[in-house]
């Protein structure tokens, strides 16, 4: 692939800036694409479309398209205009940096976002049309999200703020020392290290040009909001009267943190200072807060049981006048997520799966009625209410996001952005096919088959089992930028995709059936959904492989323990291998435990001890296939030792392995180069295996 490189200019969002922004962003030249097949290149071409805002009036959506710049091993992020109706979208940045957060002032005359242009992140503001950038904000050290107050009075933000002693506070002298000294747990999340600082809201003053007289509304609390490590501006909401700041935040710490998803809703009163805890005696996750348009009602999401991550996603409201709290999803053995008011406050729409798609649904306030309003072979990923339409973003296993005009009376879509459709029309794609699967104990399970573009059914083609993570995350239409069936498929392998036991948008209980019983049913169901496509007649079943990444990698490591020589060949990305020594180095506690069923030295525990006779290093001595085993160094969900140690096991037991190592890549791979290093050495080792 080769690539366009725009001028770029070196005073963008100067504080003073007034004219026009000039082009500077990157955007993937596709002229020159050599076959109508996915490659690792291409795939990372594409533009990744996200966040989308409806303008006050109604008319237009802004929304940011990152693109990466493979050579460069970086991303160039701008933001975007499209009319509601339909119409051409307009590149309003064009800059070098990342602008992200683009918000539509509530006057509609100007759009916020934030960008680093100034050296740190910062609040600028433009008209609509892209014009009159300017530079809102000179917090020191900088901002990671905003709001503007319903009136634009105000403005809440997210700054980081230090309140714990590093080793240097404590042993000044010591200047040069570089150590951490911990006397709790959860010291470290995700992939990173607590840096003794927690991310607090500020209020401040807006007259339009500067923030003023900013109050940190968590002052002196060691607890973050928006919670990390994957919560942003979603978390907080303004009450249309401008008074009261809903936040989510779990006010706990250390061990107490790792043990427990008790999240809260609390909302702040900006007029007396006082703050209150909305969720009190609600033991699980509550997140996610949203006012109805006329501040009468909150929404929420919110998970029951304390420890359960993946428990059943509630849709809540509370009538904020009378305190009483209801849940709408009650007979809904579904999931909620992405929830948003239409503007009457009568209806909430939001996403649920059922059946491997995730669905947009209207709930009707005063029935509790709720409604499917579309069906089809997608994901919706979020909706909001635009006058008589709503705005969706839509994915499939086809196509990356775009945006589409949802009709709520005939769940009818139009596309209203074509980010990626010139290099769509070049690419052919795989057929993607629904079955139902019978499984050993009498239930039926859905099955994605993904076939090879230019298909011939004439032809044998080795096959690919592939085995989800999660564990309870489902197989749905989602693409991928590493996890891509259609990547795989154009590589010439048939992919076999279950909607293998503990698995939500099938009912709470096939849902919550995996938990202790990591090597029971789901495994089963992972060899019932291989064995029944290999019979087909274009399947060779002498090449079958099996891959897949954190649950998805320990599934591969137990199958290679118990396969009876079914597969030629593995991959495992960041899976457990010894859940011993996974317990005491994983960081959130509240997932082994739950999962798990507690810690392996409680001998009298059943249910945890069965779990433990799963651990796939009990099984090694039965390992008789190649297997590629891939982690990240910044993996703290899966610590690297767990792929070392299954690498290690591979040689010893002088089977061929191969380790691929990220020192900087986390449970994920995000940087450009990797991502392509990451799908070349999986097709190398695939097309060994099962190809020569």
């Amino acid at each position: 692939m080769k690539y366009l490189i725009l001028s770029l200019f070196p005073a963008l969002f100067s504080c003073t800036r007034s004219e026009s922004p000039q082009p500077g962003n990157f955007i993937p030249e596709t002229s020159k694409l050599t076959s109508d097949l996915m490659t690792p290149e291409v795939l990372w071409s594409f533009g990744r479309l996200g966040d989308p805002k409806v303008s006050p009036d109604k008319k237009s959506v802004i929304f940011t398209v990152t693109y990466y710049h493979i050579e460069e091993n970086k991303s160039y992020n701008d933001i975007y205009v499209v009319p509601v109706e339909g119409g051409e979208t307009m590149n309003l940045t064009h800059s070098t940096y990342k602008e992200a957060n683009a918000v539509w002032r509530p006057d509609g005359k100007k759009i916020g976002f934030l960008s680093a242009a100034s050296g740190s992140t910062q609040l600028y503001e433009m008209n609509p049309d892209g014009t009159q950038l300017n530079q809102i904000s000179e917090i020191e050290e900088g901002i990671s999200g905003f709001q503007y107050s319903p009136d634009g009075s105000k403005i809440l933000y997210i700054k980081a703020v230090k309140l714990d002693k590093d080793i240097h506070d404590l042993f000044p002298d010591l200047p040069k020392a570089n150590a951490r000294l911990e006397n709790d747990i959860m010291y470290r999340h995700w992939d990173a290290w607590h840096d003794y600082t927690y991310q607090h809201i500020f209020v401040a003053d807006y007259d339009g040009k500067k923030p003023g007289n900013a109050v940190d509304i968590l002052e002196g609390e060691r607890f973050d909001t928006p919670m990390k490590p994957f919560g942003g501006m979603e978390q907080i909401d303004w009450s249309p009267d401008g008074k009261t700041i809903a936040y989510t935040c779990k006010k706990k710490s250390g061990k107490a943190y790792s043990l427990s998803t008790n999240s809260d809703i609390y909302l702040y009163n900006l007029e007396t200072g006082q703050t209150s805890n909305l969720t009190e005696g609600m033991n699980g996750y509550d997140q996610h807060p949203v006012f109805s348009p006329d501040g009468k009602f909150l929404a929420w999401e919110s998970m029951e049981r304390d420890g359960y991550e993946s428990d059943k996603n509630r849709l809540f409201v509370i009538n904020l006048n009378t305190g009483v709290k209801k849940d709408y999803s009650a007979n809904f053995d579904q999931n909620v997520q992405a929830i948003s008011w239409d503007d009457s406050g009568k209806f909430i729409y939001f996403i649920s799966n059922i059946h491997a798609t995730d669905e947009i649904y209207r709930l009707e306030l005063i029935s509790g009625k709720i409604t499917r309003l579309t069906d089809g072979i997608h994901n919706y990923q979020s909706v909001i209410a635009a006058g008589s339409n709503l705005i969706a973003q839509k994915v499939s296993m086809s196509q990356p996001a775009e945006l589409y005009l949802v009709d709520p009376k005939t769940g009818i879509d139009k596309p209203l952005t074509h980010v990626n459709q010139e290099l769509l029309t070049r690419l052919t794609m795989g057929k993607v096919e629904e079955r139902w699967l019978e499984t050993t104990d009498g239930k039926q399970m859905h099955t994605w088959v993904i076939y090879p573009p230019h298909f011939d059914p004439g032809k044998k083609y080795p096959a690919l089992l592939y085995c989800q993570g999660g564990p309870q995350g489902t197989v749905s239409q989602f693409w991928s930028y590493r996890w891509n069936f259609q990547m795989m498929a154009a590589k010439g392998y048939i992919i076999v995709a279950p909607n293998r036991r503990g698995l939500p948008g099938f009912g709470q209980e096939w849902n919550e059936q995996i938990s202790t019983d990591y090597g029971g049913q789901n495994i089963k169901d992972l060899l019932t959904a291989i064995d029944e496509v290999a019979k087909e007649p274009f399947v060779d079943e002498t090449r079958l492989g099996a891959v897949g990444a954190s649950y998805g990698g320990f599934s591969v490591y137990f199958l290679a323990g118990t396969h009876n020589k079914r597969f030629k060949a593995f991959i495992a990305h960041d899976g457990m291998f010894n859940f011993e020594h996974q317990y005491l180095t994983t960081e959130e506690m509240w997932f082994a435990n739950w999962d798990i069923g507690g810690p392996f030295w409680e001998k009298k525990n059943t249910a945890a001890q069965r779990s433990y006779s799963f651990s796939p290093h009990k099984y090694v001595q039965n390992w008789d296939t190649p297997i590629l085993v891939i982690h990240g160094e910044k993996d703290f969900r899966v610590p690297p030792d767990q792929g070392m140690a299954a690498f290690n096991a591979a040689v010893l037991r002088d089977i061929p392995a191969q380790f691929l190592y990220f020192p900087e890549e986390n449970h994920w791979v995000l940087q450009p180069q990797n991502g392509i290093l990451w799908q070349r050495v999986f097709f190398n080792w695939l097309d060994k295996w099962l190809k020569e």
